[in-house]
């Protein structure tokens, strides 16, 4: 079964072919009005959310097919303590694609395990958001003409910040790009993307804590909040959270054709008389979301065979090493396999499955 846990789950052909999707149904979205004509979606979101949710549901709803399912936790039967793999089991009797939020990072991919319908992660924990990152790669695209040959500044939170994280990811497999990394100490970006992605594709990088003086040579500025919901000390959260806020002053210096992007959403870190600039385009960015997923859908639906995912557990080591990271999946589902694979990049070490922690053998 084909489901969309990672970006890397797509290659960049296939990526390429969903944004091609995704602006002809812009361009001409009669032809897609009746394509899931008796398709439900389901979506399972265990976590908070407005633009994700909302998005799935109107890509839903515009391509003819409808939508069942919960908006919190407190409203299935995780309250009574129905595991993630029985839950997918159950829906994919009842839905034809399921689209899932988890606060456990993994949580997604135990669910693609066990369902016989597609399965999307809309978001589990810090861990990875593909379909925020098909929006911002559309996105990209519509603004800029091209995925090739961009300098794109990440700024803010690039620890916590699983947008940042897939992003990328997917801008790797991409020639000429440029990344800057623009972060207080406390919220950098894990080594281990460095290692196992920047470094790995011979990405061109540079670190920096001040953003005016990164803006200048910025083709696409990607803005992320800091995220209070991340952090166990509150202390260190209203020490972080104003490190940087983009004003109209600041963006003076700027490209004429910058864009500006944010997954959303956004508290204090782009302030709103930016919005009026032509450059701010993460209104825009919401609306071609919908487009994306729309694509995504499409694409799935049609490859649907009704087999569970399956992975290669021939080069994984099982059971031999607990995850320790108090986010995974593994640490309330006990029933799970511990899986860890062995990294290229850092010799010794190996890195959970279902939420990248690392742990040595």
């Amino acid at each position: 079964m084909r489901s969309l846990i990672d970006i890397h789950d797509f290659s960049v052909e296939e990526i390429d072919s969903l944004i091609a999707v995704a602006g002809d149904i812009i361009k001409n979205p009669e032809k897609y009005a009746d394509k899931c004509k008796r398709k439900k979606l389901a979506t399972l979101f265990f976590e908070p959310s407005t633009r994700t949710r909302l998005s799935f549901e109107a890509a839903m709803l515009e391509l003819g097919g409808s939508v069942i399912g919960f908006s919190e936790a407190s409203s299935s039967s995780a309250a009574k303590g129905e595991s993630i793999a029985d839950t997918a089991k159950v829906i994919s009797a009842y839905a034809d694609i399921i689209a899932m939020r988890h606060p456990l990072e993994g949580a997604p991919y135990v669910a693609a395990r066990n369902a016989s319908i597609p399965v999307i992660n809309a978001g589990d924990g810090g861990h990875n958001h593909p379909t925020q990152t098909l929006t911002d790669l559309l996105t990209i695209a519509q603004e800029k003409g091209r995925l090739n040959s961009l300098t794109v500044g990440f700024c803010g939170d690039l620890k916590y910040g699983r947008t940042v994280h897939s992003l990328i990811a997917a801008l790797a497999r991409y020639t000429g790009i440029k990344i800057v990394l623009i972060a207080p100490e406390e919220l950098k970006l894990p080594s281990y993307i460095k290692k196992d992605i920047i470094k790995k594709n011979g990405m061109e990088y540079s670190i920096s804590e001040d953003l005016e003086a990164a803006l200048p040579e910025l083709d696409v500025l990607y803005m992320t909040r800091i995220q209070r919901e991340r952090f166990d000390d509150p202390e260190v959260y209203e020490r972080l959270k104003d490190s940087y806020v983009l004003t109209e002053e600041k963006l003076k210096e700027a490209k004429s054709d910058l864009a500006i992007l944010h997954p959303l959403p956004r508290v204090n870190e782009i302030s709103v008389k930016v919005d009026n600039d032509p450059r701010a385009c993460y209104f825009r960015q919401v609306a071609y979301g919908k487009y994306i997923r729309m694509a995504l859908i499409l694409r799935l639906l049609e490859e649907a065979d009704g087999t569970p995912l399956r992975e290669d557990r021939s080069s994984l080591i099982v059971n031999e090493i607990k995850c320790k990271n108090r986010r995974c999946i593994t640490t309330t589902e006990q029933e799970l396999d511990q899986l860890f694979r062995v990294t290229d990049a850092e010799k010794g070490v190996c890195r959970c499955i279902y939420c990248e922690s690392k742990a040595n053998r």
